[in-house]
């Protein structure tokens, strides 16, 4: 997977292990602030409107997602920063869902559910081509989970071990 970005957000909350690769990056989609416009800009007449347009704006400006070699970071916060990380050894589930409007714009939600978790644990909002985004996701947590070989080997070299002490201690 080569490194893309559909839009430049500034990463430089991000850290990143020295070991880490970033595979992909970017905010929510630039058409996801239509509906605040079409809400926004008629009450901008009473004044209403001026509050729903500043927090659309500052919701899409401080909103990162990004997809790691190692992981998924979510990056939140207008006055604040809030910063969320999930490992793929802990993804259990992805899923996406696109609106009529996210259809035709061309963005849409990215759910990741994990191991204990109780419902979805990060949400990817109004990201571009969502289901590129949870392919991207699945490919990782597919490459990350141990081949079920490798338990089996393991199993039997136990098993061998066991059976080796044992027949050290009946032979005293």
């Amino acid at each position: 997977m080569a490194a893309a970005s559909t839009d430049s957000p500034s990463l430089e909350w991000l850290t990143l292990d020295d070991d880490e690769e970033l595979l992909w990056s970017s905010r929510p989609h630039r058409s996801s602030l239509v509906p605040a416009l079409v809400v926004g800009i008629p009450l901008s007449f009473v004044l209403v409107g001026i509050p729903i347009l500043v927090g659309a704006y500052l919701t899409y400006q401080n909103t990162h997602y990004v997809v790691t070699d190692a992981g998924l970071y979510k990056k939140t916060g207008i006055l604040s920063r809030d910063v969320q990380k999930i490992g793929f050894d802990k993804v259990q589930n992805t899923s996406y869902s696109q609106s009529a409007i996210g259809g035709y714009f061309g963005y849409g939600n990215v759910d990741i559910s994990t191991a204990g978790g109780s419902g979805v644990e990060m949400r990817f909002r109004s990201v571009p081509d969502p289901a590129d985004v949870q392919q991207r996701i699945n490919k990782r947590v597919k490459s990350k989970e141990p081949a079920s070989d490798d338990k089996s080997e393991v199993l039997e070299e136990v098993l061998d071990e066991l059976r080796a002490i044992r027949a050290e201690l009946e032979a005293r």
